[in-house]
Parts: C-alpha cells; sequence; structure tokens
C-alpha cells in the first residue's frame, strides 16, 4: 500500500494530513516519504534476493542529500554521472566502491576525480574515453578499473527521449564496436577491464526488451571468452503513473535475471532510480486563479513548469489530487496549468474533477524522480523546499531558495 493515498476524503501522506503541511510550508513545495522509500528499495532487494545484487541509486533521478543519506543506511550505492554528483553522494557518506561513474561525456576533469576517488567502474562509452582514461592513468600511475557500455540496439518502448538502447543513440558501443575495444583494452597495462555495463532507456513497463539484453550480454560473453567481475544491468524500470499503465513486472524480471546469473560469477549491478524514488513524493500547490475562457476552465497554480519539467519535456501524465476532496465534481474542459510565460507549462486536462474554488489547495503525484533534478529558476522564481514525512513528523530537508539569493546575481 502507498504511503501517500486518500483518507476519508483527505490527502495524507503517511500518518500527516497533507492539507496541515500548507499551514507550515509555502506552496509550492515537494513533499516526501521516507516510509516509500524504504518500501520501494525493500522490495527490490527481496526480489533480486537470489543473486544478492549491487544496487547504485541512479542520483540523476533524484539528488537530496537526505534521500541520499536514506539510501546509504539501507545498503545503496550510487550510479552517478557527474563530479557534481560523484561528490554528493560521497558526501552522503556512501563507500567510494559502491559508486559507478557513468555517462556519454565525462571530462577530463571527471576522469581524474574518478580515479583519485578510487570509485568501483568508470563505464566507458568511447574509444576516445578510454584512451583519455588511459592517459591520465598513466600519468598518475594507476591502474583504472573500468567497464564498457553496450548499446545492443534494443528500444524499451518509452519516450523516444528517454531511450537509450537504440543504434542510432549516442550512448554505448555497438556490437562490432564493442569486440574490438575488448580487444585493444586488454594491451592498455593501466586499464583494467572488469565489467559490462548496458542501460537502455527510461520508465520501461514491459520485462521483453531486458530478456533481448540478456541475450545479447550473453553472446558478448561467448564471443570476447570474458569473465567480466561485473554485470550492470542498468536501471530503466518503471512505475505506474496512471490506473492505465500496468506496473512492471518486477518478479518476471528476477526470474530471468536468476536465470541469466546461474552460469556465472559475476556480480550483478543495478541503476535504479525512478523505481525507488518515484512514488516517494508528492508537489502541492495552491490555486490561485480560476479563469474561464472559450469553454475552458484554466485551473492556474503556483506551481510551474520550473518546478515540475516532466510535463512540458515529456508529456508526462502527473495524476492530480485535492488535499481535500468534495463529494461533488464539477465537469467540463478543465486545464491545470502553471504561472510560467509558456505555452507549454501545462500539467493536465480533465474532463471532471473534486469541486475547487480558489485558495485551494492539489497536489500532483509520482514527482519523485525527475521532478526536483529538473528543476530551474526560469522566469527568475526561487527552487522551491523539499519536506520528508516519517510517521507523525517532517522536516525540511531542502530550504526554499531566498529572493535575496535569487538576484544577487
Amino acid at each position: 500500500m502507498n504511503s501517500i493515498r486518500l483518507r476519508k476524503n483527505n490527502l495524507c501522506v503517511e500518518n500527516i494530513s497533507a492539507f496541515s503541511l500548507t499551514k507550515k510550508y509555502k506552496t509550492p513545495f515537494y513533499c516526501y516519504s521516507l516510509k516509500q522509500l524504504k518500501d520501494n528499495y525493500q522490495k527490490l532487494t527481496k526480489a533480486f534476493a537470489k543473486v544478492n545484487p549491487l544496487i547504485c541509486f541512479s542520483v540523476k533521478s533524484n539528488s537530496n542529500l537526505t534521500l541520499l543519506k536514506e539510501l546509504k543506511k539501507m545498503g545503496s550505492g550510487a550510479d552517478v554521472v557527474s563530479i557534481g554528483e560523484l561528490l554528493k553522494a560521497i558526501n552522503a557518506g556512501i563507500n567510494n566502491k559502491r559508486i559507478v561513474f557513468s555517462g556519454v561525456g565525462k571530462t577530463e576533469d571527471e576522469i581524474a576525480m574518478a580515479i583519485k576517488k578510487k570509485v568501483l567502474l568508470i563505464n566507458v562509452e568511447s574509444e576516445s574515453e578510454v584512451n583519455l582514461i588511459n592517459k591520465i592513468a598513466k600519468k598518475t600511475s594507476k591502474k583504472v578499473s573500468i567497464g564498457i557500455r553496450l548499446n545492443p540496439n534494443i528500444t524499451g518502448k518509452t519516450h523516444k527521449k528517454i531511450s537509450t538502447g537504440g543504434k542510432d543513440e549516442k550512448f554505448g558501443l555497438v556490437y562490432a564496436d564493442f569486440i574490438n575495444l575488448c580487444k585493444k583494452i586488454k594491451k592498455m597495462k593501466n586499464l583494467n577491464l572488469l565489467g559490462l555495463s548496458v542501460h537502455i532507456g527510461s520508465q520501461i513497463t514491459s520485462v521483453a526488451p531486458f530478456k533481448r539484453v540478456l541475450s545479447v550480454i550473453d553472446k558478448i560473453i561467448s564471443k570476447t571468452k570474458i569473465n567480466f567481475k561485473f554485470i550492470d544491468l542498468g536501471g530503466g524500470l518503471g512505475i505506474s503513473y496512471s490506473e492505465n499503465e500496468k506496473p512492471f513486472d518486477l518478479k518476471q524480471y528476477a526470474k530471468l535475471v536468476n536465470k541469466f546469473s546461474k552460469d556465472k560469477s559475476s556480480k550483478i549491478i543495478f541503476e535504479p532510480g525512478r523505481f525507488i524514488v518515484g512514488n516517494t513524493a508528492i508537489l502541492i500547490t495552491k490555486i490561485i486563479y480560476i479563469k474561464k475562457s472559450n469553454k475552458k476552465n484554466f485551473i492556474i497554480l503556483d506551481a510551474g513548469m520550473n518546478n515540475l519539467m516532466r510535463p512540458a519535456l515529456y508529456n508526462a501524465h502527473h495524476h492530480i489530487i485535492p488535499l481535500k476532496r468534495k463529494g461533488r465534481f464539477a465537469k467540463g474542459n478543465i486545464k491545470f496549468v502553471g504561472p510560467i510565460c509558456e505555452s507549454s507549462d501545462e500539467f493536465s486536462n480533465q474532463k471532471k474533477f473534486s469541486q475547487i474554488k480558489e485558495g485551494d489547495y492539489v497536489s500532483l503525484t509520482n514527482v519523485g524522480a525527475y521532478g526536483m533534478t529538473l528543476s530551474s529558476n526560469y522566469n527568475t522564481r526561487p527552487t522551491i523546499a523539499e519536506i520528508m514525512v516519517s510517521g507523525s513528523k517532517h522536516r525540511i530537508i531542502r530550504k526554499r531558495q531566498s529572493l535575496e539569493d535569487l538576484v544577487k546575481n
């Protein structure tokens, strides 16, 4: 059962009424459930207990330091794609040997820092990157552990902007290039090829693409004759953003991974982000105005695309729930929009919604992943607060940006 749900027509986060939080914190703000975070992580570890994987949380999905610290307590490592994410993971207390550095465009400074911090693996994505790592390793007299990201030419039937496994995408190396690079790395004395990595996209709700990926990995292993110490299966596990979306079949995927791992000594790595944090948070926002125009009811919120970019960027759906649901419903063309000066600053079109008025509060659900991390100061608006709820307690885990800080540069 989700820890964020309606109870007697009141939206609650664990044991706290979401409406009561609006008396304490200025809207809009993100609100997280610690219990939901723990439940999601435990669901993953339980499903894959037989293979005992290293779970490296995808920091890009949510980089809040408090969340990272809580995940560290649960045993999580980190998947990072920038020097900032690397240092944040270390600052959260995550062991360097539980950190994987990924990303298609690592700079020389980032590679040098990853080597200095002795991360578990640097997952490389091109021959040029391999040459640069080897150059830095030679200069510093280090032997660097790396993995190669495979592009399996498999798409996850997800939004094209978050699909990363096709041959025309910028990510990884296609089969033939992967094989050739393995041969070249063997001749580089300062590199230790330990891993094979793959990541085909985000918000994938079908197990079928992952089954095909495992088959391609088996072919790679057979061809290279390399007993990879680590096989990084990436993330991409989808969640349900609406009632029409089927939840990802974790049990079926676990069976496939168990079978795949049976004849291998490789340590399995996962890089989930959305699956762990996606449904842990809501964005609480206030209705500023209700504007009737051309047979439409524009519900203008104080939250905008600067706070939650996904709908504008991917046409993503986030269910909207009033903090206090009334018995009667308003009907018509109801459009929830933000205050930003862009036509794309809209969240949802609905034909029916609980009766609402100016000054009421609503929440956008399932915003824990790629919510705050994609936010900005667009229209020179301050970044908003993040609140954590645990049982009957709540606290600020990131302060709202002050206007003074916003305008000083």
